[in-house]
């Protein structure tokens, strides 16, 4: 079992910066791949960004390229996503996911563990 917190959500105007953190607790953190989802208002959850257990590898929606960073720090069994740029459709609730996989994954169906997810809001 593991357990996620994520941190970091609030208001901020377009073209503005924001940092989501993880922090995950339970089973060790460093043997999962750490994704970022969001949900926005009336759609359905969709990925956002992945990385892998050991930080190599990373992968990103089309629509956040360029303008988010997904990283993590194992000592700190934390996953971030640094949001720069931010426009009005990033406007969502960011969730963080644990997947016990052996590569990263961009599917919602891989991921175990769910965090309750943080809100943030973009105005223009």
């Amino acid at each position: 079992q593991v357990q996620l917190v994520e941190s970091g959500g609030g208001l901020m105007q377009a073209g503005g910066s924001l940092r989501l953190s993880c922090t995950a607790s339970g089973r060790t953190f460093s043997a999962y791949n750490m994704g970022w989802f969001r949900q926005p208002p009336g759609k359905e959850r969709e990925f956002v960004a992945a990385i892998s257990r050991s930080g190599d590898s990373t992968y990103y929606a089309d629509s956040v390229k360029g303008r988010f960073t997904i990283s993590r720090d194992n000592a700190k069994n934390t996953v971030y996503l640094q949001m720069n740029s931010l426009k009005p459709e990033d406007t969502a609730v960011y969730y963080c996911a644990a997947d016990p996989s052996i590569v990263a994954h961009t599917t919602i169906r891989a991921y175990d563990y769910w965090g309750q997810g943080t809100q943030v809001t973009v105005s223009s």
